[in-house]
């Protein structure tokens, strides 16, 4: 399971949560933040930081959301 950066990033990118993940696995794509869901370890310390509320449990995403999970995995093949 991971956690999935959504809509409110495009293009806002604040960056909060890049620095508190522990296990280094947000990167800055193109218009967002991107969390590699191969590597998040489900900690939840990314949500807590986000200021704008973008990050969402895989499992909770509406199916609008579902592009930001595919767009996450296509980005770290």
């Amino acid at each position: 399971m991971a956690f999935v950066i959504t809509e409110p990033c495009l293009n806002e990118k604040s960056g909060e949560c890049v620095s508190i993940c522990p296990v280094d696995c947000i990167e800055e794509g193109d218009d967002q933040f991107l969390i590699d869901p191969n590597t998040c370890i489900d900690c939840g310390a990314c949500v807590a930081a986000c200021p704008v509320d973008a990050i969402v449990d895989e499992h909770d995403l509406n199916p609008a959301q579902e592009v930001y999970l595919e767009k996450a995995e296509s980005f770290f093949e």
